[in-house]
């Protein structure tokens, strides 16, 4: 049975067929049950440019959900730190975190959260990609912002990774770590191995914090999950095949995809180290993850086409929440 905490991230997809608004009447109503069913954190993910996924600022549906819900912590899965000014990140979660005390969480990420050139560069008012040091300093930035602003209450920062360098850079400056293992799951334990090492206590955290996130995909049957998870299996190939992004597939385009040798390959891999199946089959496998991981926390990202299954899939993972006491 899973005995820790779960989360959430979304990351708004826009199914072939739909439009970015229904996007984002989707990602609303999957808040609200997510909220219901219990679930500690939802966070929101930032991409922009992107066929499949809709370019809503997470701040924005941070807020909205908060002002919505009544317990779930919202933040963000990340903010990406090179797309802003550091003030303002500060300043916008600081509010946030003051209208909702106790409540908002500043996940901090690298990425540009879209593989369109041009659109990165308008994102970084045409500056090249940011540097390891640039990161690093408005991360600090960021860090320092959040202790000289006075709204109130703070939200609770978090560094995003997905590699040792990521993992370093929370170790150092005394941050949780939120480890993208749906992302890079090849990288999770050498990676959080060197944060735990590494680690340096802070005002952020007294003690190293893992928060795990898996692709999980949970459904009424074997057949079911597989079906739901074929259309971001396809997405997932030409991801890892270095290709754009497409639209989000329907089930039934899904279904009639041929995966070459090579992609089936490299599919099959990632996918044998995420989570996906019925209640009963799915347990062992989050268990497994955790116990690996030494996770302190698993955030679920699960990127199926119906809302209504998405729903499904987080609340008979909630159930083996509810069955471990």
């Amino acid at each position: 049975m899973i005995d820790l905490p779960l989360s959430a991230l979304e990351v708004s997809i826009v199914e072939e067929g739909a439009t970015p608004a229904d996007a984002l009447r989707n990602c609303q109503s999957v808040a609200g049950e997510l909220a219901r069913l219990g679930y500690h954190r939802l966070w929101f993910a930032e991409h922009h440019h992107s066929p499949a996924i809709g370019a809503f600022p997470p701040v924005l549906l941070a807020a909205d959900t908060a002002a919505t819900t009544a317990a779930i912590r919202v933040g963000s899965g990340g903010v990406l730190a090179p797309n802003h000014a550091p003030l303002t990140v500060a300043e916008q979660f600081a509010t946030l975190a003051a209208l909702h005390p106790g409540r908002v969480d500043l996940g901090i990420g690298r990425g540009p959260g879209t593989f369109h050139e041009p659109t990165a560069r308008a994102l970084r008012r045409g500056a090249e990609p940011a540097t390891d040091g640039d990161y690093r300093a408005d991360v600090e930035a960021i860090l320092g912002f959040l202790g000289e602003v006075h709204f109130g209450e703070l939200p609770e920062p978090w560094l995003l990774a997905s590699s040792d360098a990521g993992a370093e850079l929370a170790a150092s400056l005394g941050l949780p770590v939120a480890f993208a293992h749906h992302i890079r799951p090849d990288n999770t334990p050498r990676a959080l191995e060197r944060y735990r090492a590494a680690f340096r206590p802070s005002r952020w955290s007294a003690a190293p914090r893992v928060l795990v996130c898996v692709e999980a995909v949970c459904a009424d049957t074997e057949e079911q999950a597989a079906a739901l998870a074929r259309p971001m299996d396809v997405i997932k190939a030409g991801l890892l095949g270095g290709r754009s992004e497409t639209a989000f597939p329907t089930p039934a385009t899904a279904a009639g995809h041929e995966f070459g040798e090579r992609d089936g390959a490299a599919v099959a891999a990632f996918v044998a180290q995420q989570a996906r199946g019925t209640k009963e089959s799915i347990a062992p496998q989050l268990t497994r993850i955790a116990e690996a991981t030494g996770a302190d926390e698993l955030m679920l990202v699960t990127p199926v086409f119906d809302p209504a299954a998405r729903v499904r899939s987080f609340e008979l993972i909630a159930e083996l929440r509810a069955e471990a006491g």
